[in-house]
Formats: C-alpha cells, sequence, structure tokens
C-alpha cells in the first residue's frame, strides 16, 4: 500500500539549494535511511514529508487515514511532569509507555517536572511516544542520540518487529545498516535512492565518485582543446562563432564540481608536545547525595592514550569526563594534570554561539580577523566560502554542532575530551574526525554510544556501572564480545564489569582483584613497583620509536654527504635494535601484570 507519495519537493535558504525534483514513494514495509552532510536538507525533507512542514516547491500526497507518529530532532512536550508528557494527548497504547520509557532509561525520572528535563531526557520520551503510537509510517529524526549502547540495541530489536514503514535519520552506522532496506541520499541539491543498507550506499556513491573523475578528465581534455582554439590569435577569435565562443568560456571556467566532503583535517600540525605526565587519578569517587557513581578510581593516562568510557546513562560517564579535565572537583580523591597539558572539552551542550555572528568571526575569535589559516581550518571542515560569511543563526543543528567540533579543535589542545561527539554530526563528518584521530598525536578520552566510532578510534575502555569501573584492553569489540560472554551470568540489575567468564584478564580502575581485596600478597615485586617499571617501559618505548622516527625523516629529507648518510644509517640501525629491546620489556612487564590481574 502505498502511504506517501511525494512528488517534485524542493526546499532552499538564502544562498543554497536543500533538495530539488525530489520524487519519493513510501510503501507499508519500506525501511528508509535518509542520509547527506549537516545542512543537506534532512530534517527539512522529513518535515515536508510528515507534513509539519511545507516544502518551497513540489507535492506530498498522503494516503486516507494514514497515521504518522514522528520523532523530531528537537521535541516539544506538554504536562508538569515527565509522566504527564509521556500519557499527553490520545495515546492508544497508553499502558505501553512506561515500559517503553524504561527501557529507554527513564524509569526512575517519572516523576520529575518537566522543565528540569534535559534534552536528551526529553528527545527519550517523546521516542516512547512515538514507538507505542499505532503508526503506519514512523518517522525518527535522530533517534539513537542520547541512548546508551544497551537501549539502542533493543530499539534496533524493536524497529525489526514493526509491521509498517520506517523513514529516519541517523548518524549511527551499525543502526543504520541493520534497519534500513533502503538509502535516500541528499547531495549538493540532488537526490539519489540506494536499494541496500548503509554499506550499498558506500559502494553505490563509491562507483557514483569514479564516475564523476571520469567525466571531469573528459572535460579537462575537451577545455584544452577549447584554450588551444580560443588562442589562435585575435582577428581570427572575431570571426569566431560569438555562441562557441561563450560555451569555451563556460567550459574553461566550470571547474570539476567539489566533492560533499574532500581533504584531510591537518588540525594536527600545530599540536603542542606532551610530556609523559597527562592526567593521573589517584582514588578519585564522585556522588551525588547518597548515590555512589563511582569510587576508589586510580588511572594513569598515557600520552598516546585512546580511551573509550560507556556505560547505561546515570553512570557517571560524562562526569567522570568533568573531572579528568579539571572542570569538577570530585568527592574524594586528587586528580593531578601534567604541566605540559593543553586540554579541550567538547561536551553535549556545545558552546554558546552568537546567532548574529558570521562563521568566520567566531573561528577567529575576539581578537583579530580571520586569515588564512582560520580559512583553510574551515575549509577543512566543509565551511566553504559563502558558509564562512553566513550567521550563525542561519546553519542547521548539525552544522552548528560541526562548528562547536571545529571550535574545540581549533585550540591546538594535546589532551581531548569528546563527550557524545556523534549526536548531531553527519557520518561524513565521522568518518573524517576519525581520520584526524588516527594521526593526532595527543591523548585521546570519548564518551560514545556510537559502536562504528568506539571501534575504529579506541583501544580500551572503561566500563562504569554498579558504583564500580572497570579498565578493558583491546578495545570496543574486545568489550562487546566479554559482555556477550558474560551476558548469561551476570546477576539481574547488574552491570557486567567484572568479565567473569570471559577468559580475558582486565585492567581495572577502582575494581579490585579478588585477591588484593583480601590483602594477600602475590610473589615477585609488589605491584606498586610492576606499575613504577611498566610505566618506565613504556616511557622509554615512547623515547626509542620517537628517536627512530626522527633518524628516518632526516635520512628521507634529501642529504646528499655520503659519510653523514652512513652515520645516520647506523645511528638507526641502533636505535631500531634499541626500540626492539624496549618492545621486548615492556611486553614482559605487561604481561606479568596482567596474569597477576593488577590494576595499572
Amino acid at each position: 500500500m502505498i502511504l506517501i507519495d511525494a512528488e517534485g519537493l524542493g526546499a532552499a535558504r538564502p544562498g543554497r539549494t536543500l533538495f530539488e525534483d525530489l520524487d519519493l514513494t513510501i510503501r507499508t514495509g519500506d525501511r528508509i535511511g535518509v542520509v547527506g552532510i549537516n545542512g543537506a536538507g534532512k530534517s527539512t525533507l522529513l518535515g515536508a514529508l510528515a507534513g509539519t512542514i511545507e516544502a518551497d516547491h513540489g507535492h506530498v500526497r498522503t494516503a486516507r487515514e494514514v497515521r504518522i507518529a514522528m520523532l523530531e530532532q528537537a521535541p516539544e512536550l506538554r504536562g508538569a511532569t515527565m509522566r504527564e508528557a509521556l500519557h499527553a494527548g490520545d495515546l492508544a497504547a497508553d499502558w505501553e509507555v512506561e515500559a517503553v520509557a524504561d527501557r529507554l532509561g527513564l524509569g526512575a525520572s517519572f516523576d520529575s517536572p518537566l522543565e528540569h528535563l534535559s534534552g536528551g531526557q526529553a528527545k527519550r520520551v517523546s521516542l516512547a511516544r512515538a514507538l507505542v503510537a499505532e503508526a503506519d509510517l514512523l518517522i525518527l529524526d535522530e533517534p539513537t542520540n542520547h541512548l546508551d549502547i544497551d537501549a539502542i540495541s533493543w530499539l534496533e530489536d524493536r524497529l525489526a518487529g514493526f509491521s509498517g514503514a520506517l523513514l529516519l535519520v541517523t548518524h549511527d552506522r551499525h543502526f543504520l545498516d541493520r534497519v534500513t532496506t533502503r538509502i535516500l541520499e541528499l547531495d549538493r541539491g540532488g537526490s539519489y535512492v540506494h536499494e541496500g543498507g548503509y554499506a550499498s550506499w558506500l559502494e553505490a556513491r563509491s562507483r557514483r565518485a569514479e564516475q564523476a573523475e571520469a567525466s571531469e578528465a573528459k572535460r579537462r581534455n575537451l577545455a584544452r582543446s577549447e584554450l588551444e582554439w580560443l588562442r589562435r590569435g585575435a582577428p581570427a577569435r572575431t570571426s569566431k562563432p560569438k555562441a562557441r565562443i561563450e560555451a569555451a568560456n563556460r567550459l574553461l571556467e566550470g571547474g570539476p564540481q567539489a566533492a560533499a566532503r574532500a581533504g584531510d583535517l591537518p588540525l594536527h600540525a600545530a599540536t603542542p608536545r606532551l610530556g609523559d605526565k597527562v592526567v593521573d587519578l589517584h582514588g578519585v569517587g564522585h556522588r551525588y547525595g547518597d548515590h555512589v557513581l563511582f569510587a576508589d578510581m586510580e588511572l594513569m593516562l598515557d600520552n598516546r592514550e585512546r580511551l573509550g568510557v560507556v556505560g547505561p546513562n546515570g553512570t557517571g560517564k560524562s562526569t567522570l569526563l568533568e573531572i579528568m579535565a579539571g572542570r569538577l572537583q570530585p568527592s574524594s580523591g586528587t586528580v593531578e594534570l601534567g604541566q605540559t597539558v593543553h586540554a579541550a572539552v567538547f561536551d553535549q551542550q556545545g558552546r554558546d554561539l552568537d546567532e548574529s555572528m558570521r562563521v568566520r568571526d567566531a573561528v577567529a575569535g575576539p581578537h583579530g580577523d580571520a586569515d588564512w589559516t582560520h580559512a583553510a581550518l574551515m575549509e577543512a571542515f566543509w565551511f566553504d566560502s559563502d558558509a564562512q560569511w553566513a550567521p550563525i543563526g542561519t546553519l542547521s543543528g548539525g552544522e552548528r554542532r560541526r562548528l562547536q567540533l571545529l571550535l574545540t579543535l581549533a585550540e591546538k589542545p594535546n589532551v581531548l575530551f569528546l563527550d557524545e561527539p556523534t549526536n548531531d554530526l553527519d557520518t561524513e563528518t565521522l568518518r573524517q574526525l576519525e581520520d584526524f584521530l588516527d594521526a593526532w598525536p595527543g591523548a585521546l578520552v570519548t564518551v560514545s554510544h556510537d559502536r562504528a566510532f568506539l571501534e575504529r578510534v579506541v583501544t580500551d575502555v572503561i566500563v562504569l556501572g554498579d558504583g564500580r569501573a572497570a579498565r578493558r584492553p583491546g578495545g570496543y569489540a574486545a568489550y562487546e564480545e566479554q559482555r556477550r560472554a558474560a551476558r548469561g551470568t551476570t546477576k539481574a540489575g547488574k552491570v557486567a564489569v567484572s568479565g567473569a567468564g570471559t577468559g580475558t584478564p582486565e585492567r581495572s580502575t577502582g575494581v579490585r582483584p579478588e585477591r588484593a581485596r583480601r590483602g594477600e600478597s602475590p610473589s615477585g615485586p609488589s605491584p606498586s613497583t610492576l606499575r613504577h617499571r611498566l610505566r618506565a617501559a613504556e616511557r622509554e618505548l615512547g623515547a626509542q620509536r620517537e628517536r627512530c622516527e626522527q633518524l628516518r625523516a632526516t635520512l628521507a629529507g634529501g642529504e646528499s654527504d655520503h659519510e653523514v648518510l652512513s652515520r645516520l644509517g647506523t645511528e638507526l640501525a641502533r636505535a631500531e635494535a634499541s626500540l626492539e629491546a624496549a618492545e621486548e620489556a615492556w611486553l614482559e612487564l605487561a604481561d606479568e601484570v596482567e596474569s597477576r590481574g593488577l590494576d595499572i
């Protein structure tokens, strides 16, 4: 059954077309994901199809008596408390909404006054109402924002059993690939439909890019021919057909259509050097009243740390980041920051932005005009020449979030704290950010529910839950594998943080192994001695690696003196041997620490 039939839809902003001549038919059982860069018009399109806004051009025909439930990007709620907001209006499945809200992490807040709700809680209330509505078409704008990993997995299962049609915008690549069967891409005013999920869309877009490159090569060849023709002397030019001269000039002036996203993020070039001491936590704990979030945390960040923080909503993930960044005093324990630390925080609220200010002025800061370095920075984050002069008030929610991220990285930090960085950022920005973090020479700690992002950027995770915390080596994929293995043996209502049943030793921050809690002393060096030896080995390993990189760079620098080259080659061979010995020493100590179940 056809639910919605859209024909010739178009929408624009001042100076920019969002989409035009868009045709889309939605039938019962369709699973459609809408993708595109921030500001491409995704939320505008969803509103036009739902009938909440009117497109500039085209028509939307909705079948008679079709029931549509929609989750908007910034929903409005009615009532005095969360419970009243959940039950407001004519809700057919009223009895179920609180159960769904509980699965979305709202169970302890039903009687909270509406004005005290965070933006994330308000969005989850609206999502719960949409999920229980008797709808033929479910339209969801960023449904995974503000959900923890367990809630996202539950939502995937819920939508898999939904019998109606589904239309959604999401940045979560795992979610997109699992719940959609068709992708609608908005790209620079055009629209493209791809059969299949996220992976199929990537393949189709890659083919389109190859075709565009072939067309551009053909255009360049034609342009060279036309340039030669135009240059064949002034007398001949006066007798040339006017139409062909105009066509030749258009061909020469028209370069390749710029890719929606192109180029690297060269933002780490001026990153200050970070010393061995970054952030140390000693006996750190935090509580609100009688509620303990975590206690007795011992943690020493490495200067190339890639650490993820995961756990259910309300377990203190954002609080831990605030404490590590020095923006919040812990209830107990001490936090030490190294002298070379230049930290920056990208939090969920983002920076306050003056809507009347232009993008380029916000990037330049209050003390000067934007120069070529600022322009290059904005281009790297896909604010082109027109967007640089745009008032911030005209930006979409996703574009503002991208600008806030740009302003954070523009500070040139060497320690970066990212709190839910994937919220409201498009998939292209996320991939570019992941590429940037791959080569960035600083320390990173991130809270995120985006599984693809965590798999790409972190090497260890800290798991928070039930007042405890545990550091798990091996990145998010290893943590998820351990969690699945332990799920059947974990007590009801508890968060699996102990690693029981996984066969994989864990490094713990605040959760001591049973032997250590009983006060037993294992044979061999004391835990304190082992920790110091391991940290010293890590510093030595880093120094030897840096020495090798310096020598390789010098050798590749074009030196022509044979004696100098011979000496450098000998030094490099010695440095590589020292690096290998440092790696062996570190591995031996790391194996002993893990085999004894010690915290690092």
